[in-house]
């Protein structure tokens, strides 16, 4: 049997207010040619489907049209929630879905049912543990009772879900076996685009409490990576964060032989727009002909010119139309010796404010942005007038 190791998809999250959705849809479009070229069985993803609890009805749309095209070329799909997913709404109508070969596994009581297929060595039962929040998890597990040191926290809910897999498995004998789980699992290196799951301090889970399946699939931190041969991270389909340029994204394809875990290889995935960080002077970065490279890329600028330039994301869009962050980094950044005051004399109150919004976030307020800025300080000026 053949499976396809993802998670962390992050539908409809944004790239420093840019709307991702097209590249996403472009590149976990691509696994449905995977699984054609490659004969995958399953594909798993690991947490995280969506960006947030609530997503958008165009990000819900470009789930739905990615795992029709994952059906529609052979696979089923087996998916549980993130940190950043609502776990009961991602399991909505999973009775029915799981009919078509998409089966959400988002019911933390249930997370030692498996998932059943079958290929001609005999049964592969796969079992999704959804993210667990401790404080909650503790609860739906039933494990409140037995005190608070024996299951505090990440570790002691991964544990004790572990024990009930585990427990289902010794009754099933011969049984070959594949846990996808969403954790900050020891040996594991973060990037920037992760959202912590720290809770009391308490969020490293060691290894060895996956110990005795034959494949574990990993979610939560964006980078790929392997800890051990049967215990890996495929990391995010796309990079999230400029601390992520130049990074290869992949997805995990494994075998499952006869006797358990067998080739495991990387798949590249492609890169719809690519980011780079660009670093000097404004005047450089415009004319710069080695930057013609990258005008299609999503750019971030790091300006190093001593004194901060006039409208500088405006003329960099001009040649990088993807510029989507700017920091300034130049000498007179941290200070120029004048005070707070001096530096506002001569501003109107709106490119006071049209400033701040450029620097807290990175890009310039559009020009919607800018009309309302300009209505919001009109109207505290009539209420400070009455």
């Amino acid at each position: 049997m053949r499976l396809l190791h993802t998670s962390d998809w992050h539908i409809g999250r944004t790239l420093h207010g840019t709307d991702l959705l097209a590249e996403q849809e472009a590149v976990l479009g691509e696994l449905a040619s995977v699984v054609t070229a490659e004969s995958v069985d399953l594909v798993v993803v690991a947490g995280d489907i969506y960006d947030r609890a609530v997503p958008s009805a165009d990000a819900t749309a470009v789930l739905d049209r990615v795992i029709g095209r994952l059906l529609a070329a052979g696979a089923q799909v087996v998916l549980t929630p993130g940190n950043h997913d609502s776990a009961r709404r991602l399991g909505t109508f999973s009775g029915l879905l799981a009919a078509a070969g998409l089966h959400v596994r988002a019911v933390t009581p249930a997370l030692d049912e498996p998932v059943l297929l079958a290929d001609e060595h005999g049964e592969v039962a796969v079992y999704g543990i959804p993210y667990l929040e401790p404080e909650v998890a503790r609860h739906e597990l039933g494990l409140a009772g037995r005190g608070e040191a024996a299951v505090r926290g990440h570790e002691g809910v991964l544990t004790a879900a572990m024990e009930r897999i585990r427990a289902d498995l010794f009754l099933r004998p011969g049984v070959r076996s594949v846990v996808l789980a969403h954790a900050f699992v020891g040996g594991g290196v973060p990037t920037e685009s992760e959202r912590d799951i720290c809770v009391g301090g308490v969020d490293l889970v060691p290894a060895g409490v996956f110990d005795g399946v034959d494949y574990v699939a990993l979610g939560h931190l964006h980078r790929p990576q392997t800890l051990s041969p049967r215990l890996r991270y495929s990391g995010s389909p796309l990079a999230y964060s400029f601390g992520e340029a130049g990074q290869q994204k992949q997805a995990w394809l494994v075998e499952l032989g006869a006797d358990g875990l067998g080739e495991v290889r990387a798949v590249p995935l492609p890169a719809p727009r690519r980011l780079s960080v660009l670093t000097g002077e404004l005047a450089e970065l415009l004319a710069a002909p080695e930057h013609a490279a990258v005008e299609e890329h999503f750019v971030s600028a790091r300006l190093t010119d001593t004194v901060r330039p006039a409208d500088p994301m405006r003329r960099l869009r001009e040649r990088f139309p993807h510029c989507v962050h700017l920091e300034w980094t130049g000498a007179g950044a941290a200070a120029d010796g004048r005070s707070y005051q001096d530096r506002l004399r001569g501003r109107s109150d709106l490119q006071v404010a049209e400033e701040f919004v450029d620097h807290v976030r990175g890009a310039a307020p559009s020009e919607a942005e800018r009309e309302l800025l300009a209505r919001a300080l009109a109207a505290a000026a009539r209420e400070d007038a009455a």
